[in-house]
């Protein structure tokens, strides 16, 4: 399984014992890879090469790393980081557990790109460890955590094509944040807002097509400029969110079918899913909040 999801890893006993026992729940979304492994006797792991970024977080016991020069050891309030190019050896103590987060290297470097409304260069220097005790690094912690156990719930919304793209996006962009890099100065730098016609752009192809399942590095890489820009511009200039303009859109477009349809032949439900609202009951929040009637009230009239 963990050649399956991460990369070709050797596996095998430490010196003075003769057998080892892993567990691993693994899932993946896109370019993300979160599993949760458990060793019930030591263990060492050995890959040749990575070629993507990956985490390691004990949520207990140790784990001992080398890895680019830096020998690290992990434990519940310290996890340790490695980065594409170079070899990684790991010995996992017996009775332990861990999370184990793989980002795919273009994935990771085409988020930073977007942030930052430019192209970067990789590999993009990450430490070697994460401090997940406090801050960032715990926010991020928990972020991965409760992504894996969502994934376990067959009913949850993860599973969902565009929540699926939104999270998975957000852990790769809470990342970027939660730890120093060559980009990280500018990256947490105050963005400048996006010029109105930055944001007409955007607004004219939500208007064109607000079904679609946009993301916000969508509508910024047609405006041509950085996310944060965007939302900063958005802000400014239309008082809302890009994605709070584009709920709004869509709303406008589902209120003039249910005015123009009709009750014995169409539905609430159709016509949401017609302007990309996946959840009927946020979808009626939504409306009545904006028109002060629920969506069945604007169908029967």
């Amino acid at each position: 399984m963990l050649n399956r999801f991460y990369y070709p890893i050797s596996v095998g006993a430490p010196e003075g014992h003769d057998s080892f026992k892993i567990g691993a729940e693994v899932i993946q979304l896109g370019p993300v890879t979160i599993g949760h492994l458990t060793f019930g006797a030591p263990v060492t792991l050995i890959a040749s090469e990575l070629d993507a970024y990956h985490v390691t977080i004990p949520t207990t016991g140790r784990m001992q790393s080398r890895h680019a020069g830096h020998e690290v050891f992990a434990h519940p309030s310290t996890g340790a980081v490695f980065g594409p190019g170079s070899p990684v050896y790991t010995l996992h103590g017996a009775d332990s557990a861990e999370l184990d987060v793989k980002l795919e290297r273009p994935a990771l470097e085409a988020e930073l790109a977007a942030l930052l409304g430019h192209p970067v260069e990789g590999p993009l220097g990450l430490p070697p460890t994460i401090d997940v005790s406090d801050g960032p690094g715990l926010s991020w912690c928990r972020l991965v955590q409760n992504m894996h156990d969502e994934c376990a719930l067959p009913d949850s919304l993860v599973h969902r094509g565009p929540i699926a793209v939104r999270m998975r996006r957000l852990i790769l962009g809470g990342l970027l944040f939660a730890l120093p890099h060559r980009y990280h100065d500018e990256l947490t730098a105050p963005a400048q807002p996006s010029p109105p016609r930055a944001v007409r752009r955007a607004q004219e192809v939500i208007e064109a097509e607000p079904e679609r399942a946009f993301t916000v590095t969508d509508l910024a890489e047609v405006a041509r400029v950085s996310v944060r820009s965007l939302q900063d511009g958005f802000r400014k200039h239309a008082g809302c969110s890009p994605m709070g303009y584009l709920q709004r859109v869509r709303l406008q477009r589902a209120r003039a079918d249910l005015v123009r349809a009709d009750p014995a032949r169409d539905t609430v439900a159709a016509i949401a899913h017609r302007w990309g609202f996946a959840h009927l009951g946020r979808f009626a929040s939504a409306y009545r909040t904006r028109y002060q009637e629920s969506p069945s009230e604007t169908l029967r009239t």
